[in-house]
C-alpha cells in the first residue's frame, strides 16, 4: 500500500469500503486469535491430564497482564499516530511510533524478569500445587519469560500499522501467528516432546508463532519505511511531552479496562462453583461460545477507530460522524444477527463443547440468556473505543471503569445474593443496560458541547 492509498482510505474512499478495508481483516485476526485459544485449550485437553489443564489455566491471568501492557502503547500509541496523520505531522507519528515500540520492549521487559526471578511464589499465589506447579512453570517461562516481548511487540506494532492504514499487514500478522500455533501445538505436544513434556510443547509451540508474528511485522516495517509513519528507528528521535502524555493518557485505560474484562470473567467462574461443578462447566462453556460475536465486534472498533481518529483530528467532522454512525450499524446487525443465531442453535453449540446431558440442558439454559447482551456489549465497546480515538481517555477510562466496577462485578455480587446461580448468568444483561444508557448520554452529551463549541 503506497501512502497515497493509505491518505484516501481516510480520506476519500466511500466510508463502508473505507471501513471494510480496516475491519475485515481485523475481525479476521480476532476469530483466528479465539480459534487458536480455543486450540490450546483443545489439545491440552487431549492429554486427559487435569493438572496439565490446571496448570495452564493458573497463567491466565498473568498472560493476560501481560497482553494488557501492548495496550499501553499500542492502542495510546496508535489512537495519537492517526490523529497527527489527520493534523498532517507525520515526522511527530514516526516519533511516536519509535517511542511506543521501545517502551513496549522496557516495560515488557521488566515484567518478564520479574515472573523469572519471582515464578515461585507468583505460580504459589495464583494456586498452583504439588501436581500443578511444574506444568505452570513450564508454560510461564515459555510464554511470559522468554516470550512477553515478542509477543506485546507483536500485538504493538500490530495496532500501529493498523493505525496507518495498513490494516491487512496488521491483520496477517495477528492471522499467521495464530495458525502457525494451532498446526505447532500438535507437532510439538505429541511428535517432538516425550511424553509427560506436552505443557512444554504447547509452550514452546506459542512461543515461536509469537516470535514469527514478531518478525513478520518488523519486516513489513522496514520494507514500509519510506511510504509509511511506522518506523522502529531511534533516529527518529523523542515525541513532545505532550505526545507522550497522550499515548498513556489513552493506553493506561485501555490496559485498565481489559484487566477489568478479565477480572469479570474470573468473579462468574469464582461464584459458580457454589452451585457445583456442573455449573461451573456449564458457564464456562458459554462464556467461550459468547467471545465469536464479541470478538467480532472487537475487530469492527478496532478497524474504526483509526478512521475516527484521523477525521477527528483534520476536521473533517461529517466524514467521522458517517463513520461511527456506519460502523455502530454494521456492529447492531451482526449483534443482533447473533442474538437469533444463538437463541435457535443455543443446545447445538454447547454439544460441540460436551456431549454430558446435565452440562448440555444448563449450558443452554445460560447461552439464551447471556447471548441477550451480545448487542449491549458492543455497544459498550464501541463507545469506549470512539473515545479512544478522540483521544479522551479520560472518558474512555471513565465509561470502562464504571461499566466494570459500578455495573458489572457488583451486578454479580448482588444477583447472585438475590436470584442466585441464574442471578449471576442475567448480570451481564441487567449491567450493560445501564452502561449503554451511561454511554449514550456522555456520548450525546460531549458531541453537544463540540457543535457548541465550533458555533
Amino acid at each position: 500500500m503506497t501512502q497515497n492509498r493509505s491518505k484516501e482510505i481516510f480520506e476519500t474512499l466511500p466510508v463502508p469500503r473505507a471501513l471494510r478495508e480496516m475491519a475485515v481483516p481485523t475481525v479476521f485476526s480476532q476469530l483466528i486469535i479465539l480459534i487458536y485459544n480455543l486450540a490450546d485449550t483443545f489439545f491440552v485437553g487431549r492429554t486427559n491430564n487435569p493438572y496439565m489443564v490446571a496448570g495452564a489455566s493458573l497463567i491466565l491471568p498473568v498472560f493476560n497482564i501481560c497482553l494488557s501492557l501492548a495496550g499501553l502503547t499500542g492502542v495510546g500509541g496508535g489512537a495519537l499516530l492517526s490523529r497527527l496523520l489527520g493534523e498532517n505531522r507525520a515526522d511527530e507519528a514516526k516519533k511516536v511510533a519509535a517511542f511506543s515500540f521501545y517502551f513496549s520492549i522496557g516495560i515488557t521487559g521488566v515484567f518478564s524478569l520479574g515472573m523469572l526471578l519471582f515464578m515461585q511464589p507468583i505460580l504459589t499465589l495464583l494456586g498452583a500445587g504439588e501436581n500443578t506447579f511444574l506444568y505452570a512453570k513450564q508454560y510461564s517461562f515459555c510464554v511470559i519469560v522468554l516470550g512477553g516481548i515478542p509477543t506485546v511487540l507483536s500485538n504493538v506494532m500490530s495496532n500501529l500499522l493498523r493505525s496507518a492504514g495498513y490494516s491487512k499487514k496488521a491483520g496477517f500478522g495477528i492471522t499467521m501467528g495464530g495458525l502457525v500455533n494451532i498446526a505447532l501445538d500438535p507437532l510439538f505436544m505429541f511428535l517432538i516432546m516425550p511424553k509427560g513434556d506436552e505443557m512444554l510443547g504447547v509452550g514452546v509451540a506459542t512461543l515461536i508463532s509469537n516470535c514469527l508474528s514478531c518478525v513478520y511485522f518488523l519486516i513489513v516495517i522496514y520494507r514500509k519505511r519510506n511510504v509509511s509513519p511506522v518506523t522502529v528507528s531511534m533516529k527518529a528521535g523523542l515525541p513532545e511531552k505532550r505526545s507522550v502524555a497522550s499515548i498513556f493518557n489513552v493506553g493506561v485505560p485501555s490496559a485498565i479496562t481489559t484487566l477489568l474484562f478479565d477480572i469479570d470473567y474470573v468473579i462468574i467462574d469464582k461464584l459458580m462453583v457454589a452451585y457445583g461443578d456442573i455449573s461451573l462447566a456449564a458457564v464456562g462453556i458459554v462464556l467461550k461460545a459468547e467471545r465469536l460475536p464479541l470478538n467480532v465486534g472487537i475487530g469492527i472498533c478496532q478497524g474504526m477507530m483509526p478512521l475516527v481518529a484521523y477525521n477527528y483530528a483534520s476536521g473533517d467532522h461529517r466524514r467521522m460522524r458517517h463513520i461511527i454512525r456506519f460502523s455502530l450499524k454494521v456492529g447492531l446487525i451482526i449483534g443482533v444477527a447473533s442474538v437469533a443465531l444463538y437463541e435457535i442453535f443455543s443446545k447445538q453449540i454447547i454439544q460441540a463443547f460436551i456431549g454430558e446431558a446435565q452440562t448440555v440442558a444448563l449450558g443452554t439454559d445460560f447461552l439464551h440468556i447471556r447471548v441477550l447482551a451480545t448487542p449491549l456489549m458492543f455497544i459498550s465497546f464501541f463507545t469506549v473505543f470512539v473515545f479512544q480515538g478522540f483521544g479522551k481517555g479520560n472518558i474512555s477510562l471513565f465509561l470502562g471503569v464504571t461499566r466494570w466496577l459500578a455495573f458489572n462485578i457488583p451486578m454479580l455480587f448482588l444477583l447472585n445474593a438475590v436470584f442466585g446461580m441464574y442471578g449471576i448468568v442475567w448480570s451481564q444483561v441487567t449491567a450493560d443496560t445501564l452502561t449503554v444508557l451511561l454511554s449514550a448520554f456522555v456520548y450525546f452529551r460531549y458531541m453537544k458541547k463540540k457543535m457548541e463549541v465550533r458555533e
